[in-house]
């Protein structure tokens, strides 16, 4: 006899499905036990629990790890502000499914492995909310600016990495962060307790000084020192940013959609002409970009 469970969202356990459930089947012969659980976030659960399931699961899903759904779950965060950048709300609505969906994945992943499960998660992160947010939640008064929000969510969170027994300055910036962010965090992190360029004169001297270091190792080095001096070069351009008050990955990928919008331009141009790149030349090609780029920064792409 094969008894049909589901999770509960309020225990995260497995729950035997009750005998209304399956005189409801009786009439739907051929229908999965999934359609009678109710939908939402239980029905979500018992989705990724069944896809799970060593006996008849999904085997690619059974396979997977933390480590290999992790870049998945990096991808899902991404086509959420993509979605949010395009104003589409739709799509909007469907990313962060697929980015709530890479939670209860790692949180099975976490329950197959007698971990956790996605009920600790969601107990995890409510408290740490009502924990940073004594100004809601607790005695705290809540006229405060922004500002000053920032400064002791900073406060608050250097007292956690404490008691993680993180107490380097450095400590707890996360490794997988896209490198540019990690780069700012870090400066950030080092600027708090005085490790720091006084004004942006200073930062721009260095990043001639490591420009030119650059070029040393080009002409006269070897490619594992150009590789290094590569790096320097971009931590400290990060690091201008930082002073001019800029955001180095918000800034690169602003730069990457000019790129693709006037790259994009360019070929539309030579489509006109019966053309496609690879038919073309440099010289061509550049004078099709100094044409569009005109346009662009009037507004005209």
């Amino acid at each position: 006899m094969v008894i049909a469970v589901y999770v509960t969202a309020q225990t995260g356990l497995a729950k035997p499905l009750n005998s209304d459930h399956f005189n409801a089947m009786t009439d739907k012969p051929n229908r999965d036990p999934i359609f009678e659980v109710p939908e939402g976030i239980e029905q979500l659960l018992e989705i990724m629990r069944r896809l799970r399931d060593p006996e008849g699961g999904c085997p690619w899903d059974i396979e997977q790890s933390f480590e290999t759904i992790a870049p998945y779950s990096i991808e899902e965060a991404y086509e959420v502000e993509d979605a949010i950048k395009r104003g589409d709300m739709t799509d909007l609505q469907s990313e962060l499914g697929d980015l709530l969906f890479q939670s209860v994945f790692q949180s099975q992943i976490a329950a197959d492995k007698g971990l956790f499960d996605f009920q600790d998660v969601a107990k995890t992160i409510a408290a740490k909310m009502i924990d940073r947010h004594p100004h809601v939640f607790g005695d705290q008064s809540n006229q405060k600016s922004p500002e000053q929000q920032t400064i002791d969510w900073e406060v608050q969170k250097a007292a956690e990495r404490e008691r993680r027994g993180e107490t380097r300055t450095l400590d707890g910036v996360a490794l997988g962060l896209p490198a540019l962010m990690r780069a700012q965090k870090l400066q950030n992190r080092a600027a708090r307790v005085g490790f720091d360029w006084p004004d942006v004169s200073h930062v721009i001297d260095k990043v001639v000084e490591e420009a030119s270091e650059l070029i040393e190792a080009r002409d006269s080095k070897t490619q594992a020192d150009v590789y290094e001096e590569y790096g320097d070069l971009l931590f400290v351009m990060v690091n201008l940013g930082r002073h001019m008050g800029i955001n180095s990955e918000e800034a690169l990928r602003s730069a990457n959609d000019k790129f693709t919008r006037r790259f994009n331009a360019v070929e539309d141009e030579l489509k006109l002409q019966g053309k496609e790149p690879k038919e073309s030349d440099l010289a061509e090609m550049d004078a099709l970009w100094d044409k569009v780029k005109a346009r662009d920064k009037k507004g005209m792409l």
